[in-house]
């Protein structure tokens, strides 16, 4: 039986500011000296609202879903350049998502000022098997905690030897709980090749966090919208038409209803 994909939206300009991630990618790029190219050479033309070419365009599919969580991303240097980047969609999805660049040497201001932001409560997100037991919790305080604080995900941006290196060498995260996940499936992401099945991508992490913080929508719409994302990605990298009326964009579409 041949099934016939259906063609995609047409691309359409985004009404929405750029997010913290789209800002921090124009930010590198200009400070480039020269251009950035994604693994395999020079792809053409890319879509500067999703990052996708524009026959695969995902900009007509962003979704944001209303949260009190927060997201925190920690990104290392080329991070927000790379096409295959989850945390760009975290912050489509997540209205309150802040992008920083992280060097060893400084640290911007803007990003000690948000953990110093009284409204909110910081947790850094990484296993637990390399923190001292006393920092490590696997739980977050629900809504409606004495203190009122909103839960901020900080996530590191970055493979995982550089994620190690960023938290070794960010002293002014000592002071923060580690949220150290347990999750129970296996991966998803297919854009990045990890040595371990329980290393997850940006988007699966923010998630899990969402899910912990009580945001079960928003963390369903996140896991099927980095599905769909997968799959127009790997369209596009196969040269085929995004099929519409698939499994992963029924999935968005579903979760989209739960609201």
């Amino acid at each position: 039986m041949t099934t016939t994909a259906v063609p995609a939206p047409a691309p359409q300009a985004s009404a929405r500011v750029p997010h913290a991630v789209s800002r921090l990618r124009a930010e590198r790029l200009a400070r480039s000296a020269k251009p950035f190219l994604a693994r395999g050479g020079p792809k053409g033309e890319r879509c500067a609202g999703c990052r996708l070419v524009p026959s695969h365009c995902l900009c007509a599919l962003r979704p944001e879903v209303p949260t009190r969580a927060g997201m925190c991303l920690l990104m290392a240097d080329t991070e927000p350049l790379k096409p295959s980047n989850t945390g760009w969609l975290i912050a489509d999805v997540v209205a309150d998502t802040y992008a920083f660049g992280w060097a060893r040497t400084e640290v911007q201001p803007g990003l000690l000022a948000l953990l110093a932001d009284p409204q909110w409560q910081p947790y850094v997100v990484f296993p637990g098997e390399f923190v001292a037991p006393e920092r490590v919790v696997t739980q977050v305080a629900p809504e409606g905690a004495p203190d009122g604080k909103r839960p901020l995900f900080i996530l590191l941006d970055a493979t995982w030897p550089e994620a190690r290196k960023m938290f070794r060498k960010s002293p002014y995260l000592d002071r923060f709980p580690v949220l150290s996940l347990q999750p129970e499936q296996i991966s998803r992401y297919r854009l990045r090749r990890s040595r371990r099945e329980d290393h997850f991508c940006t988007a699966e992490v923010a998630a899990l966090c969402l899910e912990l913080a009580g945001e079960e929508q928003a963390a369903q719409v996140l896991d099927a919208y980095l599905d769909v994302f997968t799959h127009h990605y790997l369209q596009s990298k196969h040269q085929l038409p995004p099929d519409v009326n698939g499994s992963a964009h029924a999935q968005l579409r579903a979760a989209l209803a739960r609201g």
